[in-house]
């Protein structure tokens, strides 16, 4: 088996903020193909108020100030822009710029300069890097997962069919969110739906942990959206070493894929998808490669 470039550094994209370039592997009609494919920026926003951290939020780079902004009205922190004097980069400890923290200060009239209660920021389950304060820290906590089974490509064609057979909420309402655990044959053995796509993980995860069956090393996790960097370190935490969306996976998920060394598996459909990292989980009988045009299109 021919070795995979690892994503890093990003080749050159037409948009350096918001996308990412990256070596791919797709299997198409029965086929491996090496191919360059872009995908979303994912980058934690570190948001402070008067150097006080407050939040982190991932997010596509661009834009910081509205989305702080945004994020401090929904809260109730601010009531306009009355209440806000500048937002400016956050300082390192040796007083350089961070790009990636954005320091919001309020107006000496602003009620926000009272001082703050703890449940105004309560932690949100689709923030993976609450409490972390850089991405870093938090792929030194994900240990590499080893290569301990391989499974056959044609079996995740139909798992996207699978689960939305057993998706009895999505059916009626068409409003949830779909995560399944399935086994090394391709069978779906657990599944869960809600509103929050985080929070279908969260129950999976969570089942699995009241059973006592963590690590889960023998499944893999099928999401029926995108593969974001939260999601990507729930299941590393839980030691599942295959990761399947129906979505796209953004930058970082498959930076921290590749450090934790989990097979993700993107743009699933039923005749084609996407390899992103550690394709050695997946069965490959010819080692001839092919070209495709252009990146791969989400539909």
């Amino acid at each position: 088996m021919r070795k995979v470039m690892c994503p890093g550094p990003w080749l050159s994209s037409d948009d350096p903020a918001r996308l990412r370039s990256t070596v791919v592997r797709r299997y198409e009609e029965h086929r491996w193909c090496d191919a360059v494919d872009e995908v979303a920026a994912e980058e934690p926003l570190q948001i402070q108020l008067s150097g006080q951290d407050v939040a982190v939020i991932m997010r596509t780079p661009g834009q910081d100030r509205a989305l702080a902004a945004g994020f401090l009205f929904s809260e109730g922190i601010i009531a306009g822009t009355d209440d806000l004097s500048e937002l400016v980069l956050g300082l390192d400890r040796d007083g350089f710029p961070q790009p990636n923290v954005l320091d919001v200060r309020l107006s000496a009239n602003s009620c926000g300069n009272e001082p703050l209660v703890p449940r105004m920021f309560p932690v949100s389950s689709s923030c993976g890097l609450c409490g972390a304060t850089s991405v870093e820290s938090v792929m030194r906590r994900v240990q590499p997962l080893p290569v301990r089974e391989v499974i056959g490509p044609a079996l995740l064609l139909d798992l996207e069919a699978k689960l939305r057979n057993v998706q009895a909420a999505f059916r009626r309402t068409g409003g949830v969110h779909g995560a399944g655990l399935f086994d090394w044959r391709g069978e779906l053995v657990l599944v869960h739906e809600d509103v929050g796509r985080h929070n279908a993980v969260d129950k999976l995860i969570g089942e699995m942990l009241l059973d006592g069956r963590l690590p889960l090393s023998a499944y893999g996790l099928l999401v029926s959206g995108r593969a974001s960097f939260e999601l990507l370190q729930k299941a590393a935490l839980a030691g599942i070493p295959l990761f399947v969306a129906v979505g796209a996976p953004s930058s970082l998920a498959i930076e921290l894929a590749v450090a934790a060394h989990v097979t993700l598996v993107g743009l699933l459909r039923s005749h084609r998808f996407v390899v992103y990292s550690c394709p050695e989980r997946l069965q490959r009988h010819s080692d001839e490669p092919c070209t495709l045009p252009g990146p791969t299109q989400p539909g």
